[in-house]
C-alpha cells in the first residue's frame, strides 16, 4: 500500500484507512497494550450521553469508538471519510448510524448534535482548524466537544522510552500485527509532529468554545480535551489570541 504523509491529503489518508479496515481495531489493542478500552471509557464519561441526546463520533472508523455511546433513547451518528471502515462498522454494528463525513465540511446542519467528539482522528486531518470551526457549527449551543488525541508525555523520566517506542518499537511491532505496516508507520510520524496540550487546547478555545480542560491518561501520552459551545453568542466578539486563552488541566492518570 502507499503510506499517507504529514501533507495529510485526504485521499491518501482515506485509502490508507481503507486497508487496515478489517483488522484495524485488533492492531490498536495489541499496539495501546489493551489501554484502548480504558481511553474509550474516559471519553464516554466526557461526552456523558443521555436518553433523548444526539451524538456525532467523528472519526469513528468500524464503530469501536461510537459503540461506547449507545443507549436507550440515543441517537448516535458515527461519520468516517474511509468507506472501507465505514463497510465494516456497518456489519459490527448494524444499531448505529453511519455516515460518509468529512470533518473539514460536515454534512449536518447548524446545531444538530448535544455533543461532538473525535478520537485519535484530529490529529489526520488536513486542516485541524477548519475542522473545528465545522464541530462548533454543528454542535447546539450548551453542547460540548470531547477530544480524544495522542499528545505529549509529562513524565520526564518516561518521555525518553516512549520516544524510543514511537521510533523503534511500534513500526518493527507493526510488521508483525498488521499486513499494512506502513500505516503504522505514519502514525508514529503523526503523533511526533501534533501539538502539545496547551496548544490543542488553545485552538478549541479560538474555534469559540468555552471552558475548554483536559486531562492527561496514561502519563500524557493520550490526553482529553472537552468544551462547551456557549448559549448565547457574544456579541461582536474579538478573535481569541494565544496568551488570552489558558486552557485547564486536570491531573495525570
Amino acid at each position: 500500500m502507499s503510506k499517507a504523509d504529514l501533507a495529510k491529503k485526504p485521499a491518501e489518508v482515506a485509502a490508507m484507512f481503507d486497508e487496515v479496515a478489517p483488522t484495524y481495531d485488533l492492531t490498536n489493542a495489541l499496539l495501546s497494550f489493551g489501554q484502548d478500552s480504558r481511553w474509550r471509557k474516559v471519553v464516554r464519561e466526557a461526552v456523558f450521553p443521555e436518553p433523548g441526546q444526539k451524538i456525532l463520533d467523528l472519526a469513528a472508523g468500524t464503530g469501536a469508538s461510537s459503540a461506547a455511546f449507545t443507549g436507550p433513547d440515543i441517537h448516535v451518528v458515527a461519520g468516517d471519510f474511509s468507506e472501507g471502515m465505514l463497510a465494516v462498522g456497518r456489519k459490527r454494528h448494524p444499531d448505529i448510524e453511519f455516515v460518509f463525513a468529512d470533518a473539514t465540511n460536515l454534512p449536518f446542519k447548524d446545531n444538530e448534535f448535544d455533543a461532538v467528539t473525535i478520537s485519535f482522528g484530529l490529529r489526520n486531518v488536513v486542516d485541524v482548524e477548519k475542522a473545528l470551526s465545522e464541530m462548533y457549527r454543528v454542535t447546539k449551543p450548551g453542547g460540548r466537544i470531547v477530544i480524544c488525541e495522542f499528545s505529549k508525555v509529562t513524565n520526564r523520566a518516561l518521555a525518553p522510552f516512549y520516544n524510543l517506542y514511537l521510533n523503534k518499537i511500534l513500526p518493527g511491532f507493526s510488521k508483525l500485527a498488521s499486513k499494512t505496516p506502513e500505516a503504522y508507520s505514519y502514525l508514529s510520524e503523526s503523533i511526533i509532529a501534533w501539538p502539545n496540550q496547551r496548544d490543542l487546547g488553545v485552538k478549541i478555545s479560538n474555534a469559540g468554545y468555552e471552558g475548554v480542560a483536559y486531562r492527561n491518561l496514561t502519563f500524557g501520552i493520550v490526553a482529553v480535551h472537552r468544551g462547551i459551545k456557549p448559549r448565547v453568542a457574544p456579541a461582536a466578539a474579538k478573535p481569541a489570541t494565544k496568551k488570552a486563552v489558558k486552557p485547564r488541566a486536570k491531573k495525570a492518570d
